[in-house]
């Protein structure tokens, strides 16, 4: 082994573990990996931006903004309440909502696919009786495994073509996934309709307008009033007031001093309350002792009538993250009341305007409805109810549709290359209204596009200094002694455990270039296993912490780490005994 080879293993070694630990966001890490691999010489100084002109970059972006565009328009929403309106089995709302996270999510992102679909979800196990987390999990796996249709259903793809680009002159077309990707999916939809029992039940109840969904750790604060019953009571009153399924977390007095909750503790007027529990008991400790929730102030006094409460999950570049409702005087710059806000497996003592936003937050705001959602799409905040929002017209949700259809076809008929193809679909979903040029920078990822600009180079590094087959002669001969179909089989799995601590992205810059020399040692054509690579890291189902979309699920699910490979283990060893013999057949050796 070279110098140049043990550094650069070394460098991805160093990435790997940083991505793991979680400490800093992956395009710090990025940025971190491709200055290190400049200054050891591995990356030279004239290609180390070669990554932010490569068309993977473009693709992603634009793909994002299209995307956004189509989610924006309101046409899935509208299509469901006209054709699905009175869908009550929970059996066949699963089915639809599954089929139609995935089939979406061929075309355009899938947690944008997904974020569409969550409301609809909600508004059915309402009408159903049943928990939510009976339709998430499954949606989000939905989402998955939709990506894998097309060049443009997720960046695994995208990579896996430049790559044979690269190595054959001739980059995957649109529809080359399609084979292989919807035979996976159809199968992955009736494994999820037939098998979602195998997860826990976990009960939301009322997710109705007037309330937010049921979540233990629902913390919010209530003022004690002048002429208030709650003034001389106890705490342990209060609590025996909404029989004890509510608690006080905390009490901040009226100059601002705090006190512990103990159980005789004397309520004072003037005290805000920080408490804890289901809405229901938090609504019956307030009515019963005369509280008062947040201050309707402004423009929520004045117009009742267009005033609604929408509950939404903090995403992951929210502009929220990391900092509070006083610091970004929210109610000041924005008119709207901060409410409640849940984070699993955490108690709040401190008041709301204190709490610092994460991802995966759980945030009920109230405000005008007219602004709810145009605010929600500036922090990147995801709604988990539906309460009237509008979001688009059919006859404006046409326009992204047929810009969307128009790259495809396109694209599929060899008329434009993706790159150009999907930048200009993206221009004209701006040009055309379909997305306010406010919102675009908004919506492109930028610590994607970052991460996958500086990554480029950095795998790059690999094939330069023959680190990869390195790697591709070792698994040569581990898989001597193997028929075809296991060393296929080995690649995918590999690819699957991998990118649960790795950006899928990520994963697929490394191990592609690895499994193409791997596939010519063996004497194979690699477009079968960039395949297999491209499957492996696009199906992450064993962890909340792998995939956005996990993420997404966690929080308003109800779910817990370990409920994740339960439902996701048996699919993940399907889509490895469904997709070897097809990319088998699909792509022969």
């Amino acid at each position: 082994m070279t110098t140049p080879q043990i550094l650069a293993f070394l460098t991805i070694a160093g990435m790997m573990v940083a991505f793991v630990i979680g400490r800093w966001r992956y395009d710090i890490v990025a940025v971190g990996a491709l200055l290190i691999a400049l200054l050891v010489g591995i990356v030279p100084p004239d290609a180390a931006f070669s990554g932010f002109s490569n068309d993977i970059v473009i693709i992603v972006g634009s793909a994002l903004v299209v995307s956004a565009a189509v989610a924006r328009s309101g046409i899935m929403e509208v299509a469901i309440r006209r054709f699905a309106p009175n869908l009550s089995g929970p059996r066949a709302q699963l089915i639809l909502l599954v089929a139609i996270v995935t089939v979406l999510s061929a075309f355009v992102k899938n947690i944008g696919a997904l974020a569409i679909m969550m409301p609809i979800a909600f508004q059915m196990a309402r009408r159903s009786g049943v928990s939510p987390s009976m339709f998430l999990m499954p949606m989000a796996f939905g989402s998955l495994l939709g990506g894998l249709m097309t060049q443009i259903g997720t960046s695994p793809n995208i990579i896996v073509s430049s790559v044979r680009e690269e190595l054959t002159g001739t980059p995957f077309t649109m529809f080359d996934f399609t084979p292989v990707g919807a035979i996976l999916a159809a199968i992955g939809i009736v494994f999820l309709a037939l098998f979602y029992w195998l997860l826990p039940k976990r009960e939301r109840e009322d997710t109705g307008m007037e309330r937010a969904i049921e979540i233990k750790n629902y913390t919010t604060e209530a003022r004690v009033l002048e002429d208030s019953p709650a003034v001389g009571l106890t705490v342990h009153d209060l609590h025996v007031a909404a029989d004890n399924s509510a608690m006080v977390t905390g009490i901040v007095g009226p100059n601002g001093n705090r006190r512990t909750p103990l159980p005789d503790a004397t309520i004072k007027a003037g005290d805000i309350l920080i408490v804890e529990g289901a809405p229901e008991a938090l609504d019956k400790m307030v009515s019963q002792t005369g509280l008062s929730f947040s201050e309707r102030r402004g423009e929520a006094a004045k117009d009742v009538a267009n005033t609604g409460v929408i509950e939404a999950i903090v995403g992951e570049n929210s502009a929220l993250i990391g900092a509070t409702a006083q610091e970004l005087t929210l109610f000041d710059t924005t008119g709207l009341n901060l409410l409640a806000v849940s984070r699993r497996g955490e108690r709040f003592t401190s008041r709301l305007g204190e709490i610092r936003f994460r991802n995966g937050d759980v945030i009920l705001l109230q405000g005008h409805l007219q602004r709810l959602p145009e605010l929600l799409r500036q922090w990147d905040c995801l709604p988990l109810v539906e309460r009237g929002l509008k979001l688009g017209s059919v006859r404006n949700g046409l326009v992204p549709l047929l810009i969307l259809l128009a790259a495809m076809a396109a694209t599929a008929f060899g008329i434009v290359p993706v790159a150009p193809a999907f930048f200009a679909a993206a221009a004209l979903m701006v040009i055309s209204g379909a997305l306010p040029l406010r919102d675009v920078y908004n919506q492109i990822d930028a610590p994607i596009l970052i991460m996958l600009a500086c990554l480029i180079p950095v795998s790059e590094s690999l094939q330069a200094t023959g680190a990869t087959d390195l790697i591709a002669d070792w698994l040569t001969v581990t898989a001597q002694a193997l028929p075809g179909w296991a060393a296929l089989a080995l690649i995918m799995v590999a690819a699957m455990a991998v990118t649960p601590f790795l950006n899928n992205a990520a994963t697929v810059l490394v191990m592609a270039p690895i499994a193409a020399v791997f596939a010519t040692g063996l004497g194979y054509s690699p477009e079968a296993f960039l395949m297999a690579v491209a499957i492996g890291a696009g199906c992450d189902f064993l962890t909340p912490i792998g995939h956005q979309c996990n993420t997404l699920v966690m929080v308003p699910g109800g779910y817990k780490f370990g409920d994740y490979w339960r439902l996701g283990l048996p699919l993940s060893i399907l889509v490895v005994i469904v997709a070897v013999p097809a990319l088998m057949i699909v792509w022969p050796f």
